[in-house]
C-alpha cells in the first residue's frame, strides 16, 4: 500500500469516512528493515500493528531454543490486539521477513475511538473472533490431524497462484516448515523429498511449485 489510508485495510474496510479519518489521524508510520524485532515476547507494551507492507512471522521461542510458528502475515493484516484487552505481557514475539512499512496505533488512542464511535468496536470484535476461528483450526489441526497431513494444509494454504501455477515464493526451510506444524525437520525433509520424487512437488531456486494435487494421505 503507498498511503496509510484505512479504508485499504480489512479491518476497518466496514468504517464510515469520518471513522477513517480519526483512526488515520491516530496512526503512527514506521518502516523496519528485514530481520527486525518488533516485539519480544514478555514485553509490557500496549499498541496494536497494522501491515501496510511487507511481512512478519509472529512466534514463540521455548527454553531450548526451538520455535513455534504462530503464523506468517502481509499486507492488510494486523497483530497485537491481544495486549489492547489487558496489562499482560506480550505472549509471542513478531519479526519481519522483508522490509515492512506498519501503521501503529496505541492503545488510549484506540479504546477512545471505540468508546466514541461503535462502528470501530465492532469492526475490531469481529476482527478477533476471525483470529479465534483461525486459532482454533490450528489448535484442531495439530490435535486431529498427522504430521503429512499438516504439512499438506501448511503448503496448500502458502501456496498462490501464479499464472496457472501454485507457487510458494519464498519457499521456507524445512526448518521453518517443522516450525509451522510442530514436528521434526527430519520428518519434514523426508515427506518432501517422497513429494518431490512423486512429481508433485519442484523445487525452483527460492520457489516451491505444487505440480500436482497432493495426495491425501502418506
Amino acid at each position: 500500500m503507498a498511503s496509510n489510508n484505512t479504508e485499504e485495510l480489512p479491518l476497518f474496510a466496514g468504517l464510515d469516512d469520518a471513522e477513517r479519518s480519526i483512526l488515520e489521524a491516530c496512526l503512527h508510520i514506521r518502516s523496519y528493515p528485514e530481520r527486525v524485532t518488533i516485539v519480544n515476547e514478555g514485553d509490557i507494551s500496549h499498541s496494536l500493528y497494522l501491515i501496510l507492507e511487507g511481512k512478519v512471522k509472529v512466534f514463540t521461542r521455548g527454553e531450548d531454543g526451538r520455535e513455534a510458528v504462530f503464523c506468517t502475515q502481509g499486507s492488510g493484516e494486523y497483530f497485537g490486539e491481544v495486549a489492547l484487552a489487558d496489562d499482560a505481557p506480550r505472549s509471542a514475539s513478531v519479526i519481519t521477513l522483508a522490509p515492512t512499512r506498519l501503521a501503529i496505533l496505541a492503545r488510549d488512542d484506540l479504546l477512545r475511538c471505540m468508546r466514541d464511535h461503535p462502528g470501530i468496536a465492532l469492526a475490531m470484535i469481529q476482527g478477533l473472533a476471525g483470529r479465534v476461528r483461525r486459532l482454533t483450526e490450528q489448535v484442531r489441526s495439530l490435535a486431529l490431524l498427522d504430521v503429512y497431513s499438516r504439512l499438506i494444509q501448511l503448503l496448500t494454504a502458502l501456496a498462490e497462484d501464479r499464472d496457472g501455477e501454485l507457487v510458494i515464493e519464498p519457499r521456507l526451510t524445512h526448518q521453518e516448515l517443522a516450525n509451522r506444524i510442530g514436528a521434526s525437520r527430519e520428518m519434514v525433509t523426508r515427506i518432501l523429498g517422497d513429494l518431490v520424487r512423486g512429481g508433485y512437488l519442484r523445487i525452483e531456486g527460492q520457489r516451491m511449485i505444487v505440480a500436482g494435487r497432493l495426495p491425501s494421505a502418506w
